[in-house]
């Protein structure tokens, strides 16, 4: 199969599936998305984005903001 016939087959099976979710009701939706979820992750992408927990926001902050919660102004951390 050369590549052009390859990258016809995935957009034309990526239109499909594009069309097929559009025009399915919104009931069958639902429950498929909720079963999709279900499955787990692979690997590869099982940790992407990291979860930032405010655990590991109050040890990336100066021992001096932590007394008064405050984080400094340069870090790019979500204050908890």
């Amino acid at each position: 199969m050369g590549l052009q016939s390859l990258l016809v087959l995935l957009l034309v099976a990526g239109s499909f599936v594009y069309a097929a979710w559009a025009l399915m009701p919104q009931l069958a939706r639902r429950g498929l998305a909720q079963g999709l979820l279900r499955w787990p992750l692979p690997r590869s992408i099982a940790g992407y984005p990291p979860v930032v927990t405010a655990a590991a926001v109050t040890e990336r902050q100066p021992r001096s903001s932590r007394a008064t919660g405050l984080a400094r102004q340069t870090d790019c951390w979500p204050s908890p």
